[in-house]
């Protein structure tokens, strides 16, 4: 079965997905920066929307724009967040958190865990800036942390989605069923079954997957 996940800004948007066949939304804020935390009455809100309508949520856990390095001051502000988010019954946190030298930051994640509470975490598209080489390992740090789920593009670099199938094949086949690989960036309603064929992925990502 397919999973599809709808990338949504605030609450723009979640009306046109009743009656689809989208299943999960990832919620964030400011979508021109790749996506920040949103706010605590959109958190609620669209929480409320979506479980009425029997879809789950995702919400992205992010103080701001830039790169994904945080200090502490950052790291208490993502605390309190994650903490909001869970008391709001969210489905699941979506954070991406990388050392100055693009590896993961486990201390940073490690301080961030016991907010979360055994929620399901996803490691956003922050994965994609760790070195190519040593992602397999990366991804088998993520699972020993427990998080459930990656979204990746399959390059920092390489733009068409379709250029890293190889790759996302690797990674895939490396994870062998111990975490979920989701595919994002330029997955559309009419590209992502060609990208399920290709990669084997059963989970995509994206703002393109309702067809207009």
């Amino acid at each position: 079965m397919i999973t599809k996940e709808f990338c949504a800004e605030n609450l723009t948007d979640l009306h046109h997905l009743v009656g689809t066949d989208i299943t999960r939304v990832e919620l964030c804020d400011n979508l021109a920066v790749g996506g920040t935390t949103p706010s605590y009455g959109v958190i609620k809100e669209a929480n409320r929307y979506l479980h009425e309508n029997h879809i789950t949520s995702a919400v992205m856990i992010r103080p701001r724009g830039g790169n994904f390095v945080y200090n502490d001051l950052e790291l208490r502000i993502m605390e309190e967040d994650i903490l909001r988010a869970v008391e709001l019954e969210s489905d699941a946190l979506v954070l991406g958190l990388l050392t100055e030298d693009n590896q993961l930051d486990t201390e940073g994640i490690e301080y961030l865990l016991p907010a979360t509470q055994g929620l399901p975490l996803v490691f956003h598209m922050a994965f994609d800036l760790i070195p190519e080489a040593e992602q397999k390992s990366a991804l088998d740090s993520l699972i020993e942390l427990g998080f459930t789920r990656v979204l990746l593009h399959g390059s920092a670099i390489r733009r068409d989605i379709f250029e890293n199938v190889d790759h996302i094949k690797e990674l895939i086949a490396h994870a062998n069923g111990r975490i979920d690989i989701l595919l994002g960036g330029g997955v559309t309603a009419d590209n992502y079954e060609k990208l399920i064929e290709l990669t084997g992925a059963t989970q995509v990502h994206g703002t393109g997957l309702v067809a207009d």
